[in-house]
């Protein structure tokens, strides 16, 4: 008479290293009920615990395969890390906060640079979140939440001053942050900046070299970082090329119904203008609308330089002279340069400076 024999189990796996980053995640497993948690993501994966922790917070010392492995895992099964509880365990909150004026951007200048920090930080532990200002409240009132709420690990915003007090207020308090824009502290932290000034050297001499003279330039509020680079660096450039150079009273970020209306008192008031360099696109728009009005013909009468972050202005008019801004990439580097400061603030802060192609 045969023995019975006892029921064969299978055995639990217990993967290399090398083995944990190609196992298949089974639909059965997938279909275990109740809330996921750590513990069923190393279940699924034959790693310990606290090996799916840290490759879900991105730790250093975890490999890159298995980082991808424990992430896939968790997206498959819908796990959710409990914020409270890491917040708890950690004092981190895994927010980054870009904080934004609510001033219209009709050329997606705002979008490309979220979409830039979103996928870079697509696949992190790290979440967005837009903190939104009205241009009538004290900038300082979003920084001095966040600090105060500890709702964001680390801030970006733009908009930056020379001397800007959000800089002061964050760098005074050790509180990570990067800015769109340099400040007079530049070498003190993270940024990602465009050269302006090389942007007002590159337009002023294509336009001497299509034989112009006589340049309005519509520059960016003479508050901000970037408005001081642009404006000096123009004025530098029009006197190394012989250029008769004005600024118009009004700034390239106001709305293009009054940018319109200056720039149609200027060239009433100065018929001898030949050029316009604006430092938006919609300043671009409102010139080239002005110009067309009284009778100039782009290109003939009248060149027009603009500046953009998204392609536009030579659908609009091919005649233009137009430089692009990388606002995405821009987006891109804050994203890495907060996620640095949070993580490494002994470390050098990340800094670029992109330069415009001539």
């Amino acid at each position: 008479m045969n023995k019975a024999r006892p029921p064969q189990t299978q055995p639990k796996p217990t993967p290399s290293r090398r083995g944990a980053a190609h196992r298949v995640v089974t639909p059965a497993a997938l279909r275990e009920p109740g809330k996921p948690t750590l513990k069923t993501i190393a279940q699924l994966s034959g790693l310990a615990v606290a090996t799916v922790s840290r490759a879900l917070n991105d730790a250093p010392d975890i490999g890159a395969a298995t980082k991808v492995l424990v992430r896939r895992i968790a997206d498959e099964i819908g796990y959710v890390p409990n914020r409270a509880g890491v917040r708890l365990r950690t004092g981190r909150t895994s927010v980054i906060s870009l904080v934004l004026s609510t001033e219209h951007d009709m050329m997606n200048h705002t979008a490309r640079l979220i979409s830039g920090m979103a996928e870079t930080l697509r696949g992190s532990r790290y979440h967005l979140i837009v903190t939104p200002f009205f241009p009538s409240d004290d900038p300082m009132k979003p920084i001095r939440y966040i600090v105060e709420s500890g709702s964001a690990d680390a801030v970006i915003f733009n908009q930056t001053q020379p001397r800007d007090p959000r800089v002061a207020y964050l760098m005074e308090r050790s509180f990570p942050f990067a800015t769109h824009g340099r400040t007079d502290w530049a070498d003190r932290h993270a940024w990602f900046d465009f050269d302006n000034a090389v942007v007002a050297q590159v337009a002023l001499r294509k336009l001497a070299a299509r034989g112009r003279h006589d340049v309005l330039v519509i520059a960016p509020p003479a508050t901000q970082s970037y408005g001081r680079h642009s404006r000096d660096s123009a004025r530098a450039e029009a006197a190394s090329l012989g250029l008769t150079l004005t600024v118009l009273g009004r700034d390239s970020d106001e709305s293009i119904e009054v940018l319109r209306g200056a720039i149609d008192e200027a060239l009433a008031e100065r018929p001898g203008i030949d050029a316009i360099l604006a430092f938006s696109p919609m300043a671009a728009m409102a010139a080239v609308a002005a110009a067309e009005a009284q009778g100039r013909r782009l290109g003939a009468d009248i060149d027009i330089a603009g500046k953009e972050a998204v392609p536009f202005l030579q659908l609009f008019r091919p005649e233009m002279i137009v430089l692009r801004e990388d606002v995405g990439r821009a987006g891109a580097f804050l994203a890495q340069a907060a996620i640095a400061a949070v993580q490494c603030p002994a470390a050098s802060p990340m800094q670029e400076l992109e330069v415009p192609q001539g």
